[in-house]
């Protein structure tokens, strides 16, 4: 409820200047929704702060506000009262929630406006890297990143989703030298290894290249025999690239995600020229033959500044100079006003030492934001680091196609116990679905900074904060339309009164029209398991308004408004669960 708050902020400002002056213009009403409803809708907590500076009990402080700003809010709120040391409270006129819920219903886009400030957005997300395959470690960022380009692309804002994949540096000199002689034909014929086949051929690449000089010296000429373009080394890289884009891409197609990649090797005619503008800063330092900025706030282990190398001794430039020339390209070319960076809170420093070096540097003009978006580490049960028996890091492919087996089995014995025969495309729909829904949602749901355990039986139960509940809460209002043959969308239902007379019904409106102030707040803190909450807490009060209050059986105009109030559950839940990547069903 955007709009009540905007008015609720307006109304505490002006009565905050009236009462004791313009000093306190702009002061901070510390609005925020009650944790309890017999308190009201809103609760104002800024006149404990006051009191020190105005001298007075915060009790008198707020009893004098309530007084003043009691008028100019009469034509949505009831008169605003005062409780324990200073807390104002406000409840919200039943007549002001019966017409936003009717705009709510009026609108495609449910009453949430585009944001008044559209930005030019970058949201870096994925970034596998070539010839490995997609790891759960990829899921995070995959799934957090979508879900956040989503929400900030409905909001009105301009989303460029890049892919910056690894698609550059020793690891191809040094697998194109390995597949020289193992398996030549990789490098001359498309798809002359499965992907997995090109894994295990990169795994034994790496040990000859940590083990073997000779073959170390192979590997460096090799890059260098790429970044020069020889002929040979970028049909090779070409064919390696191609091969695993085409296998990440059977992943995204599953998880519902679009990327436009821009891997490593698209900056990296841009290096020598990010160097010589960071070194025309002034900032440039030469250490052991080395390019690097010393940075503020960063030691190393003997308590002396730490640098961050932008050009190796050799010349050669590594993560840090790409980032760098990435950001430089992306403020200068795409015209991002903000760019995000969704990758494993491990990488932290790594980005604090890049937008630091950028900033120090002039390359990040003011008004363009910067913001790494950290996650934790996906567990097993045994609260460690999620592995497969043989101890390896489970493939996205395996975990997801497992999701979509349990789920399976899981409908297929319930339909058992029911008695219900369905045909074998709806289990197909139905199992994929729910799995692969179960997989992002209980990702998703977790607060995105903390690691959380992996379990396929939490994540797809039917009970409690999981993608099955709120899908099943979306199906039982489709299971109402059915049986009453109802058509949501008909104009019959937009003109009856809304009646809000029940607990239940009040609850689940006033729900309903926060959904625009948690989008909002989603699109500043990014942080999609708010959302997520949101919509878990709807389902809630949607079931317990549906086991409590008659439908279909009730008489009007309680029967229409409570059909209302359905399809306002259905849309929100649809739109909210599509903004995290979720597709709803029909049926189940």
């Amino acid at each position: 409820m955007k709009d009540a708050i905007a008015r609720l902020t307006a109304a505490f400002d002006t009565a905050l200047v009236a009462t004791f002056g313009e000093a306190w213009a702009g002061t901070d009403p510390l609005l925020a929704a009650t944790n309890n409803p017999k308190f009201g809708d809103y609760q104002a907590n800024a006149a404990l702060s006051l009191a020190k500076g105005l001298g007075k009990p915060p009790r008198a402080i707020a009893e004098a506000l309530a007084g003043a700003i009691a008028p100019t809010v009469a034509d949505f709120c009831e008169a605003p009262t005062v409780a324990g040391p200073g807390f104002i409270n406000f409840t919200l006129k039943a007549d002001y929630l019966v017409a936003q819920l009717r705009t709510m219903r009026a609108s495609d886009r449910l009453g949430v406006a585009p944001s008044a400030k559209p930005q030019r957005t970058i949201v870096d997300f994925s970034s596998p890297n070539i010839a490995k395959e997609m790891h759960v470690g990829h899921l995070r960022s995959t799934i957090i990143g979508d879900a956040i380009a989503r929400i900030l692309e409905f909001l009105g804002h301009d989303v460029l989703r890049l892919n910056h994949v690894g698609d550059w540096g020793t690891q191809f000199g040094m697998l194109i030298a390995h597949l020289q002689d193992t398996c030549p034909e990789a490098l001359t014929t498309a798809d002359a290894l499965d992907i997995g086949d090109l894994v295990t051929f990169y795994q034994q690449a790496k040990r000859r290249f940590d083990e073997d000089e000779a073959f170390k010296a192979r590997s460096r000429e090799g890059v260098v025999g790429l970044q020069g373009g020889d002929p040979d080394s970028r049909r090779a890289w070409e064919l390696l690239c191609e091969q695993s884009r085409r296998e990440f891409q059977k992943i995204y197609d599953r998880l519902g995600v679009t990327l436009t990649e821009r891997g490593e090797s698209f900056y990296n005619p841009l290096l020598a020229d990010t160097v010589e503008a960071i070194a025309a800063s002034g900032l440039l330092v030469e250490d052991q033959g080395a390019r690097c900025v010393f940075l503020e706030g960063f030691q190393n282990k003997d308590g002396n500044p730490l640098p961050l190398i932008v050009q190796k001794s050799d010349g050669g430039y590594n993560y840090a100079t790409t980032d760098l020339a990435a950001l430089r390209y992306r403020i200068g070319e795409d015209r991002a006003e903000r760019i995000i960076y969704v990758t494993d809170a491990g990488q932290a420093n790594h980005f604090t030492q890049v937008f630091q070096v950028a900033q120090r540097a002039g390359l990040v003009p003011p008004t363009v934001e910067l913001v790494h978006v950290p996650f934790g580490l996906v567990q097993g049960e045994d609260g460690k680091k999620l592995k497969t028996r043989s101890g390896d890091t489970p493939k996205l492919r395996d975990l997801l196609d497992e999701a979509v087996a349990r789920s399976r089995a899981s409908l297929e014995q319930r339909l058992a116990d029911e008695g219900r025969e369905e045909p074998a495309d709806f289990i197909d729909t139905v199992a994929t679905t729910v799995g692969i829904a179960a997989v992002k949602y209980a990702d998703l749901s977790q607060n995105r900074t903390s690691s959380y355990i992996f379990s396929y039986d939490k994540m797809l139960s039917l009970q409690g904060n999981t993608a099955p509940y709120l899908l099943y809460a979306y199906v039982r209002i489709q299971s109402i339309s059915r049986k009453g043959s109802i058509d949501f969308a008909a104009e019959a239902i937009e003109d009856l009164p809304i009646a809000l007379g029940d607990p239940l019904e009040l609850a689940l409106a006033k729900h309903l029209l926060k959904l625009d102030e948690i989008l909002e707040t989603i699109a500043e803190e990014l942080l999609p398991n708010r959302l997520c909450e949101y919509l878990f807490d709807l389902s809630k009060k949607f079931n317990q308004f549906y086991d409590r209050c008659p439908v279909l059986q009730a008489e009007e105009p309680a029967r229409s408004s409570r059909l209302l109030l359905c399809d306002l559950t259905a849309r929100t839940l649809k739109l909210g669960l599509n903004l995290l990547g979720l597709t709803t069903l029909d049926r189940m």
